[in-house]
């Protein structure tokens, strides 16, 4: 995973925190879930580079 996408992805989840947090003090639902839904996103995404890395590495492990 490049660094690029690191920093997207922990960008998304904070905004997504953020905009959780101003959800739950506004007493605002819609935007409470939207910041929920952009955190799993975020977390999905990094999860999903995790994998990609590990077979790269597993691969890499094969044909040294």
């Amino acid at each position: 995973m490049s660094f690029t996408d690191k920093a997207k992805n922990k960008a998304q989840e904070l905004a997504g925190a953020a905009k959780e947090r101003v959800g739950d003090m506004t007493d605002n639902e819609r935007m409470r879930a939207e910041g929920a839904t952009e955190q799993s996103d975020a977390r999905a995404r990094q999860a999903g580079e995790h994998v990609k890395d590990a077979g790269r590495d597993v691969r890499d492990a094969f044909t040294k």
